[in-house]
C-alpha cells in the first residue's frame, strides 16, 4: 500500500516537473539557470508553472471529490457532475456574459468566477432543500433525482441564455463551459489551494466512517457513526469545494468519476489511503489532459473538458459493460 502511494506520489512529481516545459514550443529547462531564457523565462513563469499548478490542484479536488461522493451514494457511478453544480455555476457564468458586466473582486477576482460560484451556491440550497424535504432528512435518493432535474433545468436556461446572445458573447458562453485552465499568474492556483485542503482534511478525518459507511447505514449507526450529521458534513462540503473548482476552471467533467476507481485497483478500499491516491493521481492526470490539448492541434488549444469528457464516455461506458459481466 505505501509503496504504490510512493509510486504515485513520484509519478506525481515528474508529471508537475516536465509538464511546464512542454507545449507548442518546447522550452529547455536549461533556462531556468542559464540566465538567458529572456521571453521563454516568462512565459514559463506567468503562464505555464501556473496553469500546471492550477491544473493538478483541481484534478485533485475533483478526485478526492468524485470519491466521497461515491461513498456517499454508495453508488460507483456517482459523481459531482451529477448533481447540478457544474450546470449551475455555467449558468451564472452565461449570465455574467449575456448582461455584459465587468468586474473583479478586489482586484483579484474575476467577476464572471464570483458569479459562476453564485449559481454554483443556487444549485446546492436546491439541492440540499429538495433532498431536506422528505420528512426532514436528508434524503439520497431525493438528491439524485433532483441533480439529475437540475442538471436539464440549467442545461436549458443555459441554452435559451446563449441563443438570446450576439455572437461574441455566445462563443464565449460556449467556451467557458466547456472547462478550461487557462490563467496568467498564479492568483487562480492560490484560489484553488483552501478547496483542495478542505477536502483533503475531510477525506482523511471521515475515512474510517466512510470505510463503514459503504457497507451499509445499519453497519455504520452500529458502530457509532452519525449518519445524518455525516451525509450533511459531506454534501455540503463537497458542494461547495466542487463549486469553487468549477467557479475557477469552468466545469471539467468526469475526472471525479475516473480517477476513484483507477486509484482503488491501485490501493485498495481504504478511504483515507484512497484520498491521498486519488489527489496524487487526480491532479497528475488533468495535468497530462491538459497537455494533451495543447499538443494535438498546436498552435491551436483544445478545451481541457473536451478531453476528459472524451475519456470519461469511453470509460463510463467500459464500467458498464464490465459491471454487466
Amino acid at each position: 500500500m505505501k509503496k504504490r502511494i510512493f509510486a504515485l506520489f513520484v509519478f506525481s512529481a515528474l508529471v508537475l516537473c516536465f509538464a511546464p516545459f512542454v507545449g507548442a514550443q518546447f522550452i529547455a529547462p536549461s533556462v531556468l539557470w542559464s540566465g538567458s531564457g529572456g521571453a521563454a523565462l516568462e512565459i514559463l513563469r506567468q503562464l505555464r508553472l501556473p496553469r500546471v499548478l492550477l491544473g493538478w490542484s483541481t484534478g485533485a479536488t475533483l478526485a478526492v471529490c468524485g470519491l466521497i461522493f461515491q461513498a456517499l451514494f454508495r453508488n460507483p457511478l456517482a459523481s459531482p457532475d451529477m448533481l447540478g453544480v457544474s450546470m449551475g455555476a455555467a449558468f451564472g457564468a452565461v449570465t455574467y456574459i449575456r448582461l455584459g458586466l465587468a468586474f473583479s473582486l478586489l482586484g483579484l477576482i474575476s467577476g464572471i468566477s464570483v458569479f459562476a460560484f453564485g449559481g454554483s451556491f443556487l444549485a446546492i440550497m436546491l439541492l440540499y432543500l429538495a433532498g431536506s424535504m422528505r420528512r426532514g432528512a436528508l434524503s439520497l435518493s431525493s438528491l439524485l433525482l433532483t441533480g439529475v432535474a437540475l442538471n436539464f433545468l440549467f442545461g436549458s436556461v443555459n441554452m435559451i441564455i446563449q441563443y438570446s446572445g450576439g455572437y461574441t458573447d455566445t462563443f464565449r458562453m460556449m467556451r467557458w463551459t466547456m472547462g478550461g485552465l487557462q490563467t496568467v499568474g498564479f492568483v487562480s492556483f492560490w484560489s484553488s489551494l483552501p478547496g483542495l485542503a478542505a477536502i483533503m482534511l475531510i477525506g482523511w478525518l471521515t475515512g474510517p466512517q466512510l470505510d463503514l459507511f459503504v457497507c451499509g447505514e445499519e453497519l455504520a449507526v452500529s458502530r457509532g457513526v452519525s449518519v445524518k450529521r455525516l451525509r450533511k458534513l459531506l454534501f455540503l462540503s463537497v458542494s461547495f469545494v466542487v463549486g469553487v473548482s468549477v467557479a475557477l476552471c469552468g466545469p471539467i467533467g468526469f475526472v471525479g468519476l475516473m480517477c476513484p476507481h483507477i486509484c482503488r485497483r491501485l490501493t485498495g478500499d481504504a478511504h483515507r489511503e484512497l484520498s491521498i491516491a486519488c489527489a496524487l493521481f487526480g491532479g497528475a492526470f488533468l495535468v497530462l489532459c491538459d497537455t494533451a490539448a495543447r499538443l494535438l492541434w498546436a498552435p491551436t488549444e483544445i478545451p481541457v473538458g473536451i478531453i476528459t469528457s472524451c475519456l470519461g464516455s469511453l470509460f463510463f461506458i467500459w464500467l458498464l459493460v464490465h459491471d454487466g459481466r
